[in-house]
């Protein structure tokens, strides 16, 4: 087995130590301008919608990134080997790599989204603050519906989006905040994962001005392929409604 030449040798890892460097000092930098983001959103709602939309992808790649960058500088280790170690060694790194990356990305996209919504939820539900410094109350469903139009009732109804309404009780002012009302997955009872989404809902009984209607709603699970049904109300119709 033929030696690879010390000077080869000494400029593979001393050129492959700084791609390692730089390869995880990206990722780094990634992780902390992701901190530094969250750090300086003031708006609860502005924080959520970050949150929601990138926290994960973020620390996806900054976590790639750290991986790769182990796997280079680990190896830059070797001070004599041959060609065939040499190779040998990079795909068991390789390998390796592989499988560290492959178990992040399912924590980031199995487990972690259940730390998300705990953090999601407390945002959203956190009081906000008026203009004038006094903390604003949050309207029931019944009580909101004073303060959106038709489209945003329509909206609400086909559960496709989700309003929150906070109002400042002694001047008046009021906030609205808009929600994806099927953005998040729910927990699986099969699997225990959150990935159980709703793929259809179907109305059993329709609401009169007397009566609730009944809506079936159907999920299916991302990951096991489990499928669940479950029921909600729909409420009566206002007068005038049913014309």
């Amino acid at each position: 087995m033929t030696d690879i030449s010390p000077e080869l040798l000494g400029a593979w890892n001393t050129y492959g130590r700084l791609a390692a460097y730089l390869i995880a000092g990206v990722g780094v930098l990634i992780f902390f301008v992701h901190l530094f983001r969250l750090m300086t959103i003031k708006e609860q709602k502005d924080k959520y919608d970050y949150i929601n939309t990138s926290e994960i992808n973020l620390l996806w790649y900054a976590a790639l990134l750290l991986i790769i960058g182990a796997a280079v500088y680990t190896n830059t280790l070797v001070e004599k080997t041959g060609w065939l170690w040499f190779f040998v060694r990079i795909f068991v790194s390789s390998m390796l790599a592989i499988i560290v990356g492959v178990v992040v990305q399912n924590v980031l996209k199995f487990y972690y989204p259940f730390f998300i919504e705990k953090r999601l939820k407390k945002l959203r539900y956190s009081p906000r603050v008026s203009p004038d410094g006094r903390k604003m109350r949050l309207l029931s469903e019944e009580e909101e519906d004073v303060y959106l139009d038709e489209g945003m009732q329509a909206e609400e109804d086909a559960f496709s989006v989700d309003y929150d309404v906070w109002i400042d009780e002694e001047s008046g002012y009021t906030k609205i905040e808009k929600y994806n009302g099927r953005l998040h997955a729910l927990k699986c009872s099969e699997c225990n994962y959150q990935t159980l989404k709703l793929t259809q809902e179907e109305v059993i009984q329709s609401p009169t001005t007397t009566e609730e209607g009944e809506l079936m709603k159907h999920f299916t699970c991302t990951y096991c392929g489990h499928k669940e049904r479950k029921s909600a109300r729909l409420p009566r119709l206002r007068e005038g409604a049913e014309a």
